[in-house]
């Protein structure tokens, strides 16, 4: 610092957390000009300018490029400043919004895998799971030989329908009736629902018997057989719908035939 508390470009630039070079640009281009110049033409700051360049660099991470600053300091008015830290202000927090809900995202998506990694997936048990929330599709109907495939597909639709605002990279999962279940009827899901935070549906708290398999989406036969089987051989009886989850699906497995199957039937004791 010079004696008479004037900033080298340096020193500017260690305060603004910028490089040199961009501080020889602004000055170029007139932005952040030198109050001083000193032997060997070397560029001498006032404090004031820290606060200036700072702005300057908040305004461009904004998005906002360097004529437009230029173009708001040469004609700024305390209206006009106020009019654009408004707007910047609503985009900041719509930028927010997003990264919030990107950063739910990959919470969820992480929990499931998570659930796929401490599976058991040689045991089949009874036990208490939590309630969770999750966004319910409607009664789908396969008549006309729809498939599995073209009924997810409805899915999509019904939810973009009703919220078009809706992620819809939630994973995608399915639910069978209670009928069904005792039916040994497991082809195509009852209803697809979502696996989401702040979803308005709720798979209830309650007794479950849960187990595990590998396979690609909907290949479960065996697995309900061996429930079933279970559930008769411990003394209970299904009482409610069986959720089917992937916790381990194309997001972290490479062979859709190593996909990890959770399914949960309610169960109560006969």
């Amino acid at each position: 610092m010079k004696g008479d508390g004037l900033l080298s470009i340096s020193e500017l630039a260690r305060c603004a957390r910028i490089s040199r070079t961009a501080l020889i640009h602004y000055d170029h281009m007139g932005l952040v000009t030198p109050i001083e110049r000193g032997e060997n033409n070397y560029r001498y700051y006032s404090h004031s300018q820290i606060t200036s360049t700072n702005l300057i660099n908040t305004l461009q991470s904004l998005g906002m490029s360097l004529k437009e600053i230029m173009e708001l300091i040469r004609r700024r008015t305390p209206g006009g400043v106020s009019a654009l830290f408004a707007r910047q202000g609503d985009i900041i927090k719509g930028e927010i919004e997003r990264l919030e809900r990107s950063r739910k995202l990959l919470s969820t998506l992480r929990e499931m895998v998570d659930i796929g990694l401490a599976a058991d997936e040689d045991v089949i048990e009874a036990r208490v799971e939590d309630e969770e929330s999750v966004y319910m599709g409607p009664q789908m109907d396969y008549s006309g030989g729809k498939t599995i495939e073209e009924a997810t597909l409805d899915f999509y639709e019904y939810c973009m329908e009703r919220d078009p605002d809706m992620d819809m990279n939630y994973p995608v999962w399915g639910f069978f009736s209670e009928e069904r279940v005792k039916n040994r009827d497991w082809y195509g899901p009852d209803k697809f629902y979502f696996w989401m935070p702040d979803a308005p549906d709720r798979k209830p708290q309650g007794l479950y018997a849960v187990g595990y398999t590998r396979g690609y989406y909907g290949h479960c036969d065996d697995l309900y057989r061996r429930m079933i089987k279970f559930i008769a051989d411990n003394g209970f009886e299904v009482c409610g719908p069986a959720w089917e989850m992937y916790p381990l699906n194309e997001i972290s497995i490479v062979n859709k035939d190593n996909y990890l199957i959770k399914v949960s039937i309610s169960i109560k004791r006969a």
